[in-house]
């Protein structure tokens, strides 16, 4: 690759490495440090003139000043008459905080700005929270995938995979799981989560067509659609008596309550789970694009094995900001067979240490194989179907 230069940002050195190995060229020689007021100084040690420039910054703990590092970095390189300048963000920040909620600001569409007039030319970043994101953008933007790579580690290393079921914790997570199920040739379900119910029975807005305890008129209605049900089948039902009925109907309602979990808020109210598919027996991979805080990811693991019957659940996820006590958490949750996510966020030694679960799948293939086509001229719509 002539006339290319791969800088690294001080966020993921590690990564950077990887990328540049696989390119086969080296790191570009940059200054990166803080004075003693902690503004943050950056000088380009080498010549950038005329040249194509990748500078490689994913978010990590100190996502504010790795921002404001990038930016300098982009405008250094500005100044110092680059041909063209590509931010490549694995994981982009403030990826979370996409759309105004009450009065706030959507944050990631101000980050995009800041990075147009730092002087980005072009942006490659991967599994965005939202693919809508990339409208925010004054400058084109390669959002790439994680999902090849991801199930080329599940068909390697995971045993009896074909006997599994793709899972999302919440409903919004259900296009990311379908074509992860697809790529597998796998079933997927989806754990809806309502905080409008206070309990399996749903005191504060019963099921539709469950019988409420307060009103023996619903139970006999259920009991009559029971019935109606039977006659159409067999003549025999005729002949069944009411509190047979009435036995059945129960039954079946039992079987519903003992799928449904009621868990704690972060508020501290109570919400109640459900899960939506089919995994007894079965290898559950609970898929996101981040894990961050981990309790979602607990309450929907043990609800499935402790009561759906499944038979092991791997949590995966692209970005593993894993923030606070999140490992621990996982490490001690029996439900939990294994935590897998790639290596798009840096992770501390002592916390890969303390998570004898975890697994980390090195993406840095996609990404040189990105930064290659990019210089290159060529479509790069070829990774986001194939790891390789």
């Amino acid at each position: 690759m002539r006339n290319t230069q791969v800088f690294a940002g001080s966020s993921h050195p590690e990564l950077t490495s990887l990328v540049s190995r696989r390119l086969g060229i080296p790191v570009a020689d940059a200054n990166l440090k803080k004075f003693s007021n902690r503004e943050t100084s950056v000088e380009i040690c080498t010549s950038v003139r005329n040249q194509d420039i990748f500078i490689i910054q994913s978010g990590s703990a100190a996502i504010n000043d790795n921002l404001i590092e990038l930016s300098i970095m982009i405008q250094a390189c500005r100044m110092g008459s680059a041909k063209r300048i590509t931010a490549v963000l694995p994981y982009f920040p403030y990826c979370k905080q996409s759309k105004r909620k009450g009065r706030t600001c959507i944050t990631a569409k101000l980050v995009a700005n800041m990075l147009a007039v730092a002087g980005v030319d072009h942006i490659i970043t991967m599994d965005l929270h939202a693919s809508q994101m990339q409208g925010f953008f004054q400058r084109p933007v390669d959002n790439l995938y994680a999902e090849p790579t991801i199930a080329k580690w599940i068909t390697q290393n995971v045993p009896n995979w074909q006997n599994g079921v793709v899972v999302s914790k919440n409903a919004g997570g259900a296009k990311r799981v379908t074509s992860l199920a697809d790529a597998l040739r796998l079933d997927f379900a989806l754990i809806h989560k309502d905080r409008s119910r206070s309990g399996p029975q749903g005191l504060n807005r019963p099921y539709s067509g469950m019988p409420s305890s307060q009103s023996d008129g619903t139970v006999r209605s259920l009991v009559t659609r029971v019935s109606n049900v039977e006659n159409d089948e067999t003549e025999e039902g005729v002949e069944e008596s009411g509190e047979d009925a009435m036995s059945v109907s129960l039954s079946s309602l039992n079987e519903m309550s003992a799928a449904v979990s009621v868990v704690a808020d972060t508020d501290g109210e109570e919400s109640t789970i459900t899960l939506v598919g089919d995994v007894v027996g079965k290898v559950v991979f609970l898929t996101d694009d981040i894990i961050d805080g981990c309790q979602s990811f607990l309450d929907a693991a043990n609800h499935m094995v402790k009561k759906c019957g499944a038979e092991k659940v791997y949590i995966i996820a692209t970005h593993g900001v894993l923030s606070g006590d999140s490992v621990n958490q996982i490490a001690a949750c029996d439900s939990v067979y294994k935590l897998v996510v790639t290596n798009t966020f840096p992770l501390p030694e002592e916390k890969k240490l303390a998570c004898p679960k975890l697994t980390v799948i090195d993406i840095s293939n996609t990404l040189a194989e990105a930064i290659r086509r990019t210089h290159n001229g060529e479509s790069v719509s070829y990774l986001f179907h194939n790891a390789d």
